[in-house]
């Protein structure tokens, strides 16, 4: 639920590009043709003797896999023209599999949870409104306030190439936000809730989702907010989610999971890597830009270790050392893989890092949810 809440070129960019855009942007949107037109400004604006690579014009081939990578909504993604195929790449369902797990992590926290009929039916629709409606509310909201950034960094992506229209899109966000929010209600009724909890944690984390992404106050910009809203949306929202749905939600499980929301944070910087050249360009001050790539690896790190040897302690401290013991088995492999490909080079092995090692990290929030178990 990230609403309910997971390339470049060095380029000469005018004034003009780096504009704010208003909340009426988002009704009445600027021709994405005047993006691109901004991006043949003249390497004669810099010094002439400097070497400019060259903006990529088309995606990266990836042999086998690239038809594969636009259906998730991954880098390589093959340049089709299929518009279901385009608007499901918008929503990257490769971002849905951790919001999904917050919600069976919720439900597991719950202790109310029971492999009967009604309650998977009811996990599962929770399940749909986290991960494809708000989070692919949250993902193509994210795509459409970065254009100018992904005109730097990917122009051949759907909106900067104009692969779907603008209109196609504006309207995508609007029905994934409202279809979301629409379960929410349900589930609550569902659920017999006389507070509407589920749709108060849906409508707040599109909220979020919506600052997070959309001037003026556009989160994303500073490094350290920006990458913990984005944190708790992945971690703490679905599991709120799914502890309300079948259970209460407690003061406890309420701060243990915005900790564990650091390690979320953590996360959220690995992806700002790969928008290094464009964020530097527009100014926006992600933990890469600001403390540069070297310092920003070890601060990624340190935040997903730091924060989950932090839970086992507390896990060993109430007296649950078998969940504490369980929790640093799978810490290691996390590490292992963190000096076998992040900390190498976390831009040309992002994906691989984040394969191998985040598996692990949601497992360990799986053992969390057991161990708090009401």
């Amino acid at each position: 639920m990230a609403s309910l809440i997971y390339g470049s070129a060095s380029i000469a960019v005018s004034t003009q590009f780096t504009r704010r855009h208003r909340l009426s942007d988002l009704r009445s949107p600027p021709p994405l043709s005047s993006y691109r037109r901004r991006l043949t400004v003249k390497a004669a604006e810099t010094d002439a003797n400097e070497a400019k690579p060259e903006v990529p014009t088309k995606a990266p081939t990836n042999i086998g896999a690239s038809s594969f990578n636009q259906l998730l909504g991954m880098k390589g993604a093959a340049q089709g023209t299929d518009k279901w195929k385009i608007r499901l790449q918008l929503t990257k369902p490769v971002t849905w599999p951790p919001l999904v797990w917050g919600v069976v992590c919720g439900a597991a926290a719950s202790g109310n949870f029971n492999w009967n009929i009604e309650d998977v039916a009811k996990s599962i629709v929770c399940m749909i409104m986290s991960g494809p409606f708000l989070t692919g509310y949250t993902q193509t909201l994210n795509d459409w306030y970065d254009r100018e950034i992904d005109a730097i960094n990917e122009p051949y992506r759907p909106i900067p190439s104009g692969a779907i229209s603008e209109n196609e899109v504006i309207t995508q966000i609007w029905l994934l936000l409202l279809g979301g929010i629409g379960l929410a209600g349900l589930l609550d009724v569902w659920a017999g809730h006389k507070t509407p909890v589920i749709f108060y944690l849906a409508l707040g984390g599109s909220f979020i989702s919506y600052i997070y992404s959309a001037p003026p106050l556009k989160l994303k910009q500073n490094g350290w907010i920006g990458n913990f809203a984005l944190g708790s949306s992945y971690i703490a929202l679905p599991w709120w989610a799914g502890q309300a749905l079948f259970g209460t939600l407690t003061p406890d499980i309420v701060v243990l999971t915005l900790l564990y929301s650091i390690a979320g944070l953590g996360i959220a910087i690995v992806n700002d890597f790969k928008s290094l050249e464009g964020d530097r360009a527009l100014g926006l001050q992600s933990l890469p830009v600001a403390f540069g790539p070297e310092a920003a690896k070890w601060i990624c790190v340190g935040a997903i270790d730091i924060t989950q040897l932090s839970i086992a302690g507390y896990l060993l401290g109430t007296g649950k050392p078998f969940y504490a013991l369980a929790l640093l088995g799978l810490i290691i492999p996390q590490v292992v893989f963190q000096f076998q490909y992040f900390l190498k080079d976390p831009i040309k092995y992002d994906v691989k890092y984040q394969a191998s090692a985040q598996p692990f990290l949601i497992l360990g929030l799986l053992v969390t949810a057991l161990a708090t178990n009401h």
